[in-house]
């Protein structure tokens, strides 16, 4: 951002600068965000949110719900400020409000994603886990925690300050962004690791299909996050002054829609469609998913009315 005459500053807590006054090019983004295209994936994500809310009520899969609403009220906050930003892109607290939400939302989702190991082990066979399956919860949860405080804390210390403070919050956000993609490649591997044990398995009930939609749709929303994880990595490698940061198209492409579809992949392969029914097993005995938090698997007796 070059200097400006007359006093005039067009970033920071004591900005002052307006369209009228600087250039559109003194601005830190360089261009106005668009209001049809930031208005669109607001829509999205609160259209998301609300079948969240409706799922979670029909399934009581409150914990899963939570995460996933909390989430989408991040993005949405986060892309109202950058229709904020185009009235005004010299606005200090909407570029805040933009870099701290847009960039932690997606740690509510993951915590939504982690816990489904854990429930997914249970509710199949824990036996062919290589860890206790509470493991998973224990280990991810807070990662993920710290992950979001780097994430949050980077993300607010580059936008109030300038020099090397800006510097030193752009280094803190890219190790929550690091440490976020290591936690998923990981989770991933395990992931793979137990569905492949499960299908190698013999005496294994076979998948379900709700059991395949489940799995499936949950892959796809880590593969579209990890891709976010990567592109916000690359785009502050440069910290502020990159020419990622300045390039919109590719931010509604590899941050917003990556980030949409991932959200709509858990509508579509919502935990409830799998833990709220009975699968058999090849002995004629049913099994229950009893509770959203315990993912316990107890055996149902036969009914002994007849027909």
């Amino acid at each position: 951002m070059a200097k400006l005459p007359n006093g005039l500053i067009s970033f920071g807590k004591n900005a002052n600068c307006t369209l009228e006054l600087c250039p559109l090019e003194a601005s830190i983004l360089q261009y106005q965000p668009s209001i049809p295209g930031n208005g669109a994936i607001i829509g999205l994500f609160a259209l998301s949110m609300l079948i969240h809310i409706i799922q979670g009520v029909r399934w009581r899969s409150w914990d899963f719900m939570i995460c996933m609403v909390i989430g989408c009220v991040d993005e949405i906050i986060g892309y109202v400020g950058r229709i904020m930003l185009h009235s005004n892109p010299f606005s200090f607290a909407a570029f805040v409000i933009q870099v701290v939400c847009i960039t932690t939302a997606p740690v509510f989702f993951c915590s939504a994603i982690y816990v489904m190991l854990s429930r997914t082990i249970n509710y199949l066979d824990r036996s062919l886990s290589h860890f206790n399956p509470k493991f998973f919860v224990w280990f991810f949860i807070p990662i993920d925690i710290v992950s979001l405080i780097l994430q949050a804390a980077g993300g607010a210390l580059s936008a109030t300050q300038s020099g090397s403070g800006n510097k030193l919050g752009v280094r803190i956000s890219m190790a929550g962004l690091i440490l976020q993609v290591v936690t998923l490649v990981i989770f991933v591997a395990l992931f793979i690791d137990y569905v492949v044990r499960y299908v190698r398995k013999s005496t294994a009930r076979p998948l379900q299909s709700r059991m395949k939609l489940f799995l499936s749709f949950l892959f796809l929303s880590i593969v579209f996050v990890l891709v976010r994880c990567i592109y916000r990595i690359d785009e502050l490698r440069d910290g502020y002054d990159g020419p990622l940061i300045r390039n919109e198209p590719l931010f509604m492409v590899l941050e917003a829609a990556m980030m949409v579809i991932a959200v709509f992949c858990l509508n579509v392969g919502h935990p409830g469609i799998v833990f709220d029914r009975e699968p058999r097993n090849d002995a004629e005995m049913s099994y229950t998913y009893t509770g959203n938090t315990g993912a316990m698997l107890q055996p149902k007796l036969p009914s002994s009315s007849s027909e």
